[in-house]
């Protein structure tokens, strides 16, 4: 029942020799509610629109918000000048429509229409949302990828693997290994009790596998020498593979001449995929490098990856047990967890890092591109929601086999390799927050940390041409850097001159911090 004014009626209360049912009082507060909404509804709609708006009930943010911008973007018109005309009169009164609330409510959609969010290319920081490729171009992408993940897989043929063991110094690896695990123990046994190794010994044996790989095992080839009077070649193009060449996994032959003008003779030189082939030919150049090296650590019980690059480079990652994390490896450079190398040292600019393995798939790129603002290139293959897509995909299909508790344990690995990732982004925006502020405290940073990286490439470059007694030379180096930048910062403080600049005798008292440093040196 209800009264007249539509609010419906509370139930009578039971009399006292009746006994309560167990939900009256939610019978009762449900009613109460019911009541007070009614009532307030019935407040509303005998109210007037023109009392409606002074209101003092809160009104939501989003649409506070929304008022907001239509103000910013249709500012109220200025006041008439005094020289301006006078008005027109007012039209005759005409009586109201139903059409009126359409057209306020077009007026108003057309401002909403006006503040629709910005295009994806300002909110691409924000989580990407799979996607499957629709397009073609993104369909070959797609199939691109797909075919790269099986490189590391073809390292998992036990054949292969007990191939290589054969042409490894397996007692001389491990005996390096063993040494440099146990400086490792006692070098953090000096600094405390709770102080772990810097890495493991499996993490030693691959150290140890890339020296000698690098200095005794394979050659890099840039021009092949002449078979017939081992003199310089030049380039001539390519060539159609033999099918023999054909039959070992050759998908290129590059076609060299004898630059000698008796010989001309002509080498043939196939690009082969196989890393079964290579430990025969043992030369080659970056993705025979990177495919060699990585089949052999795998034989040597380590977990790899084989990391493609768009801008025409590979290299590889093992995972250390010890550090529980993806280490770079670059057998070319004989570079050891030096992520920084390629865009830092080289100033080299990347778009695409993708890690392919035996279990999976992983964009790296954030691993090895640490300034996207610096050091990076437009990635527009495809979305990132597509290659997303397309690496779950992977994952998907390396992963079907596996029982669930491995399953569980990549999945594992995946979460804190994503939580590494985003890291590396925040400690880059960070430290971007910091160069802006006053000071300068981020250009110098930014000047130490290229320094840094310059001289670990020059380093690894100079270790390469001189063998052991890199490490000497880097160590001079960087200590003539340091004195040089020690130099360069005191004169700084004295009056703002430059390192090669002499200040007047008796300006300060002192000699030139330039001849000091001459002395030092």
């Amino acid at each position: 029942m209800a009264d007249n004014n539509g609010v419906p009626r509370r139930k009578p209360v039971p009399h006292s020799a009746q006994e309560l049912p167990e939900n009256w009082a939610q019978e009762l507060t449900a009613q109460f509610r019911r009541t007070l909404s009614t009532k307030r509804m019935n407040e509303l709609s005998s109210r007037s629109p023109s009392q409606r708006r002074p209101s003092s009930r809160r009104v939501p943010t989003d649409i506070v918000v929304e008022r907001r911008r239509r103000d910013i973007a249709s500012p109220p018109p200025l006041p008439p000048s005094r020289q301006a005309p006078p008005p027109p009169p007012p039209p005759a009164a005409v009586p109201e429509t139903p059409a009126e609330p359409s057209n306020t409510s077009t007026a108003e959609s057309s401002d909403i229409a006006a503040d629709s969010p910005p295009a994806y290319a300002s909110l691409k920081n924000i989580p990407a949302v799979p996607t499957a490729p629709t397009d073609q171009f993104s369909r070959r992408f797609r199939n691109y990828l797909i075919n790269l993940s099986s490189t590391p897989v073809t390292w998992e043929n036990p054949g292969l693997l007990d191939e290589a063991l054969r042409v490894v110094p397996l007692q001389r690896i491990y005996d390096e290994a063993q040494e440099e695990a146990d400086l490792l123990t006692a070098e953090a046994a000096s600094l405390g009790d709770n102080i772990l190794p810097a890495w493991g010994y499996q993490d030693c044996v691959i150290r140890a596998l890339m020296k000698w790989f690098r200095r005794d095992f394979f050659e890099w080839v840039n021009n092949p020498k002449c078979s017939a009077c081992r003199s310089p070649t030049i380039a001539r193009g390519r060539a159609a593979p033999l099918p023999d060449e054909a039959a070992r996994g050759a998908n290129r032959v590059e076609l060299y001449q004898c630059a000698h003008p008796q010989c001309q003779s002509y080498e043939r030189f196939a690009r082969y995929n196989d890393a079964f082939v290579l430990l025969q030919t043992r030369q080659g150049r970056v993705g025979e490098w990177a495919t060699c090296f990585g089949m052999l650590c795998r034989a040597l019980g380590s977990r790899i990856r084989w990391v493609w690059n768009q801008e025409d480079h590979v290299w590889t990652e093992v995972y250390s047990v010890h550090r529980k994390r993806w280490v770079h490896v670059d057998s070319c450079e004989e570079a050891w967890d030096a992520p920084r190398l390629y865009t830092e040292g080289w100033g080299k600019k990347l778009s695409y890092c993708i890690a392919f393995s035996a279990d999976g798939c992983c964009d790296v790129t954030r691993r090895y591109v640490r300034n996207p603002a610096t050091h990076s290139v437009p990635r527009n293959k495809v979305t990132e929601g597509e290659l997303l897509h397309i690496i779950r995909e992977i994952n998907a299909l390396r992963r079907k086999d596996m029982d669930k508790k491995q399953k569980f344990q990549l999945n594992a690995e995946d979460m804190r390799e994503d939580a590494e990732l985003r890291k590396y982004i925040i400690e880059a925006l960070a430290f971007n927050v910091s160069r802006i502020l006053p000071g300068g405290d981020g250009e110098k940073a930014s000047m130490r940390g290229l320094d840094t990286a310059t001289m670990a490439a020059a380093a690894a470059r100079r270790e390469r041409r001189g063998g052991a007694s890199g490490d000497a030379d880097a160590a001079k180096a960087a200590e003539h850097a340091r004195g040089a930048a020690g130099d360069a910062e005191r004169v700084r403080r004295a009056g703002n001159t430059t390192v090669g600049e002499q200040r007047p005798p008796g300006s300060n008292g002192q000699s030139p911090p330039r001849r000091e440093h001459h002395r030092r040196a």
